[in-house]
């Protein structure tokens, strides 16, 4: 019976690919408890809400990797239709969620709203759903104020678009840096083993070890 227990998946997850941008707004709950938490609600939130109820869980908080439009499009709407308070991303895109309605503007997306979050997110936090707890990694680099959330008992993190299944961020947009997202990836996600699985803000997912031998941004082949 024990071994059952130990076996049996602590987390359940659906990847909702939203907006133009098909971007992985991404539900996750805890099985024990089926409490939940939607994370980068780029748009389209009645696509959202019908993974919600289709999955059956109770959606308890919204998370942010970061601050770009095609990430948190959704976020006012979805924290107004569901009631529950949005965690991240770091306080350096504050800048960013200040400017939603003239980012979205510039790719005809109308219905978003400038925002804050109820809680910001430091390198060293911790989140909670459920009887889930995710460390929160500082990663600059896509954005000034992108985060990592990383789950060290099932060896699994969420990424945004700090590192891709092949790739990395682009670091072209105001406060990007190159140098600062290889250093984010090379310092922050590689060490955190090769055996971590990850789900990335577009795209397939992969794995640290994956990406640490493959990805040519990271293996000098670029």
């Amino acid at each position: 019976m024990a071994n059952e227990t130990q076996t049996k998946a602590k987390a359940g997850a659906v990847i909702i690919p939203v907006t133009l941008f098909e971007q992985n707004c991404t539900l996750l709950w805890c099985e024990a408890t089926r409490k939940a938490v939607v994370i980068d609600p780029g748009g389209d939130v009645p696509k959202i809400q019908a993974a919600i109820a289709q999955s059956k869980v109770n959606v308890e908080k919204i998370w942010l990797t970061h601050g770009h439009i095609d990430h948190v499009g959704g976020a006012a709407e979805l924290r107004d239709a569901l009631k529950v308070p949005i965690e991240g991303p770091h306080s350096d895109d504050k800048f960013l969620l200040d400017n939603v309605v003239s980012s979205g503007a510039r790719f005809g997306m109308t219905g978003v709203r400038d925002f804050a979050p109820d809680r910001w997110l430091n390198e060293g936090d911790q989140v909670l759903i459920g009887e889930l707890s995710f460390d929160i990694l500082h990663c600059p680099g896509h954005s000034p104020g992108s985060v990592v959330f990383f789950n060290k008992e099932m060896r699994f993190a969420h990424v945004g678009d700090v590192l891709f299944n092949g790739s990395v961020g682009r670091t072209d947009l105001p406060g990007g840096s190159h140098a600062t997202l290889i250093q984010s990836i090379t310092e922050k996600l590689l060490p955190l083993g090769d055996d971590v699985g990850f789900i990335c803000g577009h795209g397939a997912g992969s794995s640290i070890g994956q990406e640490r031998m493959t990805n040519p941004f990271l293996t000098g082949e670029m």
